[in-house]
């Protein structure tokens, strides 16, 4: 290897040489790797100083002190010599502004370009070190739920032939630009895009997968977010004069978006229209990431007369290529839009969404952001819109620590005292129990008002802090109480077995006391609604029976000449005394055959006399016109008060 030119500043960051020259950028991997598309040549025009490593907890508490109390969280990052972590974007960019200060020289984060060139170091390969990277550059190379601590200590593998140390791996790298799609040809010096959600970061870390850690992988991360994966690096140089390029065009559910105030005319007749498919794959041609697996959704009407759904695809729920969709019913079409893209973390998995309208013209999304694969380390993000979904404000962080208790569930509601309450698992195995997350001030503050510890035991008349069952839904009691039903945890009842756990708290959701309800429980691939009706019940929409995990399948409803029969499937429930008896249960079917697919975890299904939908995450909405807008994993069914109280 040629002797490398090398400095060292005052606080003892090592500078390396990096050379100008030209190199292909990207990659045609293709699939969940399509942003590295497509492959271009890049020109470095002036040759720039890089840190041989990354910045280390010594040298970057030189300038933030106060940082030492983060060493060592979650396990990570202790000593004077591993690479820093807990570090944010702005802080990383406010770290380079001050040793400019200091040294008299610039000092700044690299461009991704440049980021990739110095990794590559005149290389074409998936690594500097060819096509696989040694067992030596890898530590714990796959996603661990709870992160196991490795040492982040820099230098301890070889440098890549240009001098620079853990290119491929021990934490991720803060990188200048805002993330965006690349475009085809050649180019000088590029700096990103205008404008975007998420900055850039490179390398791959540790406790994730290898094939995250190639040169020309390409991740993101909201700038004021941070853990225990990402640091940094820097560059001593002059930012290149390049113009950013303009901003990605409004994804189609943002585009063309009335404003228009809607007149909702009252329908009160029965109604119930045959289901539709809102799923619906997007022309390869838009660019749009469109996976295997479409799952998870919310719904929200708008006042323009909208209606607006929003769903993840992924191919695995693990996985990091996970984004979010949305899709519009506009006022007075038949069909949905095709799906496009809502909100997106580069290479970060975002399970968990709500959509809800506080009837006060704003918007909310709320949704979990992982730190990793996985949905387990969720951060809680929120956004506004104040003109139908047109446009939405910047992300903020309402729940910024990556942990359990932030998995986002689709149902939030809006109090009688004008409160912002969100429901998330508190766990992400298949029970656990449910937290509740409340804001009084429009969505500025949350609180999580639990104040007894995580009870893994359910039993009737005890007490604890976490709704029992995951997948919660709630509504607010006409006495300002709070009730709630939940899957898995059941509770067994004297009369009837396994029940659906029914949770009811008195102090606002700091306490939950539990009690069997009277429905059969639900499990994989379901999710209920609980909501009231804006004519005043309980609407209850759940599944007769788990196929495959009940020891009895179905129902008993009620025929109009008052015989019994047994239905399979989707239902509704209807309570008029506050939860205390429902009184009507219908089966969510028209006695129309259909054969329908329910996407997801789903699949096809027959609806008839006797069957309805058998599984799917459930979502609703109903608008001022009083028609109840529900989603499955794939399936739009609309339908009335007046056609659930038909006999």
């Amino acid at each position: 290897m040629k002797s490398i030119a090398q400095q060292t500043n005052s606080i003892g960051i090592r500078l390396v040489d990096v050379p100008a020259g030209t190199f292909n950028r990207g990659s045609n991997r293709g699939k969940e790797d399509a942003d590295e598309s497509p492959v271009h040549a890049v020109t470095i025009t002036n040759g720039f100083k890089m840190s041989a490593t990354e910045i280390t907890n010594k040298q970057y508490e030189a300038f933030d002190p106060a940082h030492s109390k983060l060493r060592g969280k979650n396990g990570f990052s202790l000593q004077d010599d591993e690479a820093v972590t807990f570090v944010n974007y702005e802080e990383a960019v406010a770290f380079c502004a001050w040793l400019s200060r200091r040294e008299g020289k610039p000092y700044r984060l690299p461009t991704e370009a440049e980021w990739e060139y110095a990794c590559r170091a005149g290389t074409t390969t998936d690594y500097s070190t060819g096509d696989e990277l040694p067992a030596s550059y890898q530590k714990l190379q796959h996603t661990n739920r709870t992160p196991v601590p490795v040492s982040l200590r820099v230098a301890q593998t070889a440098p890549n032939s240009w001098g620079l140390y853990d290119m491929h791996g021990n934490v991720e790298e803060w990188c200048h630009d805002w993330y965006g799609a690349y475009t085809a040809g050649t180019q000088k010096d590029p700096v990103g895009r205008q404008s975007g959600l998420s900055r850039v970061t490179r390398g791959g870390s540790h406790n994730t997968p290898v094939r995250f850690l190639r040169s020309a992988n390409r991740q993101g991360m909201l700038p004021e977010d941070k853990h225990w994966l990402t640091g940094f690096r820097v560059v001593q140089g002059v930012m290149p004069g390049t113009k950013a390029t303009i901003a990605e065009p409004a994804p189609a559910n943002s585009v063309q978006v009335s404003q228009q105030k809607y007149i909702w005319k009252k329908v009160t007749q029965p109604l119930f229209d045959a289901p539709i498919v809102y799923v619906r794959k997007p022309d390869s041609s838009s660019g749009t990431p469109f996976y295997a697996h479409n799952h998870c959704p919310a719904i929200t009407w708008c006042p323009n007369g909208d209606l607006l759904v929003a769903w993840f695809s992924t191919n695995a729920e693990s996985g990091r290529e996970m984004v979010i969709l949305a899709s519009r019913l506009r006022a007075g079409k038949k069909a949905w839009d095709t799906a496009s893209m809502f909100f997106s973390v580069p290479d970060r998995n975002v399970t968990g969404t709500s959509l809800i309208y506080d009837q006060k013209g704003i918007l909310y999304h709320i949704n979990g952001l992982e730190a990793a694969g996985d949905w387990q380390n969720l951060a809680m993000i929120m956004r506004t819109s104040t003109n139908n979904g047109s446009t939405w404000s910047k992300p903020v962080l309402i729940a910024p620590e990556h942990t359990k208790r932030h998995q986002v569930i689709a149902g939030s509601i809006i109090t009688r005292e004008g409160w912002l309450v969100q429901l998330c698992d508190a766990d992400p195995g298949p029970r656990g129990g449910t937290a509740i997350h409340i804001s009084k001030d429009k969505g500025m503050h949350w609180t999580t008002p639990y104040s007894l510890p995580i009870t893994p035991i359910y039993n009737n008349g005890s007490v604890g802090g976490l709704i029992a069952g995951i997948h919660a839904s709630v509504v607010q009691l006409k006495d300002g109480r709070y009730l709630a039903l939940g899957r898995n945890d059941n509770i067994k009842s004297d009369s009837l077995g396994e029940r659906m756990p029914m949770s009811i708290s008195n102090d606002g959701g700091a306490t939950w006391q539990y009690a069997p309800s009277v429905f059969p429980p639900i499990s994989s691939g379901q999710r209920l609604v609980l909501r009231r009706l804006n004519e005043g019940p309980l609407l209850l929409v759940s599944f007769t029976h788990s196929a495959g995990k009940s020891g009895i399948e179905g129902m008993d409803f009620t025929k109009p000449d008052g015989t019994k029969y047994k239905g399979y499937g989707m239902y509704a429930a209807l309570s008029f005394d506050e939860g205390k008896t429902w009184p009507i249960k219908k089966l969510l079917t028209d006695n129309v055959m259909r054969h329908l697919e329910g996407g997801a975890w789903t699949g096809p299904f027959t609806m008839d006399t006797t069957h309805s939908e058998p599984k799917g995450y459930l979502a609703a909405t109903q608008s001022p016109d009083n028609v109840i807008h529900l989603i499955s994993s794939n399936l739009y069914y609309r339908f009335t008060l007046a056609w659930l109280q038909l006999p």
